[in-house]
């Protein structure tokens, strides 16, 4: 945390550096809200917490600014507990371990949390700073946005007076967001049945890791592997023709996250280790020649294993992993009118064989709810083939962009006038809270702005230092540019 403490801005950093040290990962962010209406309350702010959870707290205009319209600056309150398989880190638990790794910070072997831990110690930070000044000022903190919105979701009308929100949980400095796309969870249950694995098989572990993982929105359109389609290719390919039982899929482990590892538990026949040990490394070679510019570190695995699991009969295996390897993933469809931006996707984020059915796991992002709706039905038609159940739930709407904004027009003028550079406006395919606010408060004027973040829902995340402090500027200056009600 030393390290931290030498950056500029402060406070900003070492409020982060604060957050850092108190676990906040989604459905646990409790201890980090407690501590925050503690220093507000010590701050002597006024603060509210909704049924959800949400925290609201307000602070009086500067004298002098109290005719400026109010705004409301809002991040949320967890973050994506993702980790490296040789890190041992308990996110309910372990404090992050930040660190300057040159231009940036990062986190000892899991996600940073700088999304959206920045840009809440950025507006506690303009709630701590006197020599910031603003007209009438809200902080809205919302609850476990990562997975499901749920604060978002849950927000009522009437408790905000704020007329503009600057939401903070955008990841490029020098872009200015004025829309996202709305998304949806979706799972197909297939059932299966099961037998004793063959007298005469080894069982083997089978694992495909050391991915670079990411964002399932931001990231969708790089090119990253997914470990869980990568794994079914493979199954799908050889499983038949070596007489490979399936007893166990696991990977992924978040929806909203590009699996970085997937691993099958195989019985494998004795008389055919030397042809599956062979198609695993030409299988790893084709992989390694495909991806080569994008996952170096990919690896594929087989090592011996115990299991007293059942293995799938032949008919389950091949619906399962015909399922997952004709389910679609990745960019779906590009858009039209935002040049450049992702339409539609899907991340095929969890799959899990338990007991007698399989479990697959997608999030389906879209600008429209037009293309949510055919991906859905898309996968809707697939689960019938193959016979599994399938359910869409979670559905939260995107942001539609708005080009006569005026706090999207002030921020493009501020940052013009700073840095005498134009910004770019831009629609990003992730699912910001700005959406779910429309419902509650129609009318009021929103934009999302951030520095620059790298590798979000990896342990590769990482902020630019540097951006943080072009990002506070811009932050304070806009606060100072509010037009009078």
């Amino acid at each position: 945390m030393s390290e931290l403490s030498q950056l500029s801005p402060q406070p900003l950093w070492d409020i982060f550096a604060k957050i850092c040290s108190i676990p906040h990962p989604s459905y646990h962010e409790e201890q980090l809200a407690q501590h925050i209406l503690r220093w507000a309350d010590e701050q002597g702010l006024w603060t509210d917490r909704d049924q959800v959870g949400n925290i609201l707290i307000r602070k009086p205009a500067t004298p002098g600014l109290e005719n400026r319209k109010p705004v409301a600056l809002q991040a949320h309150l967890d973050m994506v507990p993702q980790k490296n398989n040789d890190t041992v880190h308990d996110f309910t638990q372990d404090p992050i371990q930040p660190y300057v790794d040159g231009e940036w910070v990062t986190a000892r072997g899991t996600t940073l949390g700088a999304d959206n831990g920045i840009g809440m110690a950025s507006a506690l930070a303009v709630l701590a700073d006197k020599q910031v000044e603003h007209g009438p000022l809200e902080v809205l903190l919302t609850m476990t946005e990562e997975a499901g919105m749920d604060g978002a979701f849950g927000l009522q009308p009437r408790w905000l007076q704020a007329e503009i929100l600057i939401n903070t949980d955008s990841e490029e400095e020098g872009e200015i967001y004025m829309g996202c796309a709305g998304g949806i969870d979706f799972t197909a249950t297939l059932p299966l049945e099961r037998e004793a694995p063959a007298a005469d098989s080894q069982i083997v572990s089978l694992t495909l890791k050391g991915l670079k993982g990411g964002h399932s929105g931001c990231d969708i359109h790089v090119g990253l592997g997914n470990a869980n389609k990568l794994l079914a290719r493979f199954l799908f390919r050889h499983a038949e023709a070596l007489n490979l039982q399936l007893l166990d899929f696991t990977g992924g482990t978040l929806r909203n996250a590009i699996p970085r590892e997937a691993t099958a538990l195989l019985a494998v026949p004795a008389a055919g280790r030397e042809a599956f040990d062979a198609a695993v490394q030409d299988y790893l070679s084709t992989l390694q020649n495909e991806l080569a510019l994008k996952e170096k570190n990919l690896t594929l695995r087989a090592e011996a294993a115990e299991s007293s699991l059942q293995a799938l009969t032949p008919a389950s295996r091949d619906r399962f992993v015909a399922l997952l390897n004709s389910t679609p993933n990745g960019v779906i469809r590009q858009s039209d009118v935002m040049k450049g931006v992702v339409e539609t996707s899907l991340n095929v984020g969890v799959v899990r064989t338990e007991g007698d059915q399989a479990t697959i796991n997608s999030l389906i992002r879209s600008l429209l709810d037009s293309g949510k709706a055919y991906v859905v039905e898309m996968l809707t038609a697939l689960g019938q083939l193959a016979g599994a159940k399938t359910a869409a739930k979670g559905s939260y709407p995107g942001w539609q962009p708005d080009a006569s904004s005026p706090v999207m027009a002030l921020v493009r003028e501020t940052y013009q006038q700073l840095f005498d550079r134009t910004p770019n406006i831009q629609v990003i395919h992730a699912g910001l809270e700005c959406g779910l606010f429309k419902k509650p408060y129609p009318d009021m004027d929103m934009v999302s702005i951030g520095p620059t973040i790298t590798g979000p829902h990896s342990p590769d995340e990482r902020v630019h230092i540097a951006s943080v402090g072009l990002y506070w500027q811009l932050l304070t200056a806009l606060l100072k540019a509010i037009p009078a009600k």
